[in-house]
């Protein structure tokens, strides 16, 4: 142990106790002191620097949702901490762990007027209140030694939640130097109870009636990718022989080349998915708890229908007499749901060796399965964002992440763009923050150190892409894929469907983004492909090296994606003529 102490040795030897590997941040003068220890540490965690906190925060989601694990954000006071605000709000609005240390003035200063005062005294901004809504708990340190149990505490409650747990550090404190102390043993990540018995009894009953009927359907949500349960889900669907709805952030967590795979559910669906949940005698919710955009149109319907709700978390309905939550581990949920569908007679030892043969079997398939074949498109052919998304898709390599923005982006992306195999899609759409994909794509690969391809819109790019120099300062392997239609275009698109169609706020002059990001950063591979077979080249390089890479394909603003709302509108003629614009000045 080196001497003196400071409290932030103490934080990043405990960070290190819990086999954290990196500290996503932004440094500022009230948070230096915690880079000061990162860099003293022997076998500490890296502190990456992000452009923005925001996007520290976006980092912390990809790294999470890509492969697990405990991020850490680290911002300074004023400005600094008031960027993180969108970004802790999406990982508390999809559930997401993260423990967020934000540096304070001086505990000295309070109430004095300090430079970026936030303690709430003499008329100041209280972070602690502020935090206090935003995060899963909210702590200000005030004094050194509280730091020995404040942080377990608040590193325990980002886990038990899940959410973002904030801890707020007076720089004095960060400064001070404990008295010995003995160090915390690794953390155990909570247990879940099991759901009693009569609860599944009452919900195997339902299943299985309804599957006598006209079905059962499963919509299945993050949740499963979070706990690692794909082939339970496929074994559970395979015992009830139930077609399965993903929603828009949990494309990979059901296999599309499976034939009881229904597609999309909710706003980014059909109407030929919508249509097959109607009509299910019941439906089971695995790992989402039907927010608007996985469920719109279903709320009403499933008032009449028996409902079992696979999650921890309350679904998004009203109570009713045929609704059944389960709430113990997803995983195990599932296997006993299966086992006791398979085997009704059975003890309870043989039902679940069946269920757990069953998910063996389905997860020796999936891993086995051919791709799909993408119908052949030519060299020459012109590239709007369906082809695009399409062939980005086919060139990704196995187990690579995709990361998607959210609007026109992440609707086109998530019906065309398939999940590699062993791979990640994820999304954000919790807060839907465009620009989230820079960061989030950043943090996946620190975490999985595999190929990470972004796809986003050019309005996104002008928020957050600037974190493609993060990605270049890391050599990490992430291909930025920006669709430039000149818009924001989900706005764009809102103008021309609902409103007078002869006008845009929302379209933008052009600009030359490969061009210029290639004269931005020598040595980085950055293209514009016109083409098929120029985008499928510039695909072949990126993902032929361990180096980042930014391909920008030019779309039309026009081009309307597969947003059922769009759809809808188009179909019923309500809408108004889709014209092309004017380019301001």
């Amino acid at each position: 142990m080196r001497t003196p102490f400071r409290v932030v040795d103490f934080i990043v030897d405990f960070l290190s106790r819990q086999e954290v590997r990196h500290v996503f941040g932004v440094g500022g003068a009230n948070i230096e002191d915690l880079y000061d220890a990162l860099h003293l540490a022997a076998h500490g965690p890296l502190g990456v620097v992000a452009k923005h906190e925001f996007s520290a925060a976006t980092m912390a989601d990809g790294y999470h949702r890509a492969a697990q694990r405990m991020p850490v954000v680290a911002a300074t006071s004023g400005a600094g901490a008031m960027n993180l605000v969108p970004g802790l709000a999406e990982l508390r609005a999809s559930c997401v762990p993260a423990l967020a240390l934000i540096g304070q003035p001086p505990v000295s200063l309070n109430g004095r007027g300090s430079f970026q005062e936030t303690s709430g005294l003499a008329g100041s901004m209280d972070a602690a209140r502020l935090f206090g809504q935003i995060a899963v708990s909210c702590e200000r340190v005030e004094e050194p030694e509280a730091i020995l149990q404040a942080l377990p505490r608040a590193f325990a409650a980002a886990s038990a939640a899940p959410g973002p747990a904030v801890l707020l550090l007076p720089k004095d404190v960060q400064q001070a130097v404990l008295a010995p102390w003995d160090s915390p043993v690794r953390q155990a990540a909570p247990e879940r109870p099991s759901s009693a018995a009569a609860d599944r009894a009452r919900a195997v009953t339902l299943l299985r009636s309804a599957a006598e009927r006209q079905g059962v359907a499963v919509i299945a949500g993050e949740g499963v990718a979070r706990a690692d349960a794909r082939p339970e889900l496929a074994a559970l669907a395979a015992a009830l022989g139930a077609r399965v709805a993903v929603a828009p952030d949990a494309k990979d967590v059901f296999d599309d080349r499976d034939p009881r795979h229904l597609g999309i559910a909710g706003v980014i669906g059909s109407g030929r998915v919508q249509s097959a949940l109607e009509q299910a005698s019941a439906v089971l919710l695995a790992g989402t708890r039907l927010p608007q955009m996985a469920g719109a149109g279903l709320h009403d319907h499933l008032k009449g229908v028996p409902v079992v709700c696979l999650d921890p978390r309350p679904p998004f309905l009203e109570p009713h007499e045929d609704l059944v939550r389960l709430t113990g581990d997803l995983r195990e949920e599932m296997r006993l749901l299966t086992g006791e569908l398979l085997a009704p007679g059975a003890g309870l030892q043989q039902r679940n060796g069946a269920a757990r043969a069953l998910v063996d079997n389905l997860a020796a398939q999936q891993a086995s399965a051919p791709s799909a074949e993408l119908p052949h498109v030519p060299d020459s052919a012109a590239l709007d964002m369906t082809t695009a998304a399409r062939l980005v898709g086919a060139a990704l390599p196995e187990r690579s992440t995709v990361v998607s923005d959210a609007g026109n982006t992440g609707a086109v992306t998530i019906h065309h763009v398939g999940v590699p195999p062993g791979g990640r899609f994820i999304v954000a759409m919790g807060m839907g923050g465009m620009g989230h994909s820079f960061g989030a794509a950043v943090g996946a690969a620190f975490a999985t150190g595999r190929r990470t391809c972004v796809l986003a819109g050019d309005g996104a790019f002008f928020m957050h892409g600037m974190e493609v120099h993060t990605a270049i300062e890391h050599r990490l392997p992430v291909t930025f894929v920006i669709f430039d239609n000149r818009s924001h275009g989900m706005c764009r698109t809102r103008e021309q469907l609902f409103y007078g169609g002869d006008y845009s706020y929302n379209l933008f002059r052009p600009a030359r983004i490969g061009d210029g990001m290639a004269a931005m950063f020598p040595g980085l591979d950055a293209v514009t492909a016109r083409s098929a077979g120029e985008l499928r080249a510039a695909l072949g390089r990126a993902h032929a090296t361990r180096a980042p890479a930014l391909i920008c394909v030019e779309t039309d603003p026009a081009e309307v994606p597969p947003f059922r709302p769009f759809q809808d509108a188009i179909a019923a003629g309500s809408h108004r003529p889709l014209n092309q614009g004017v380019v301001p000045g």
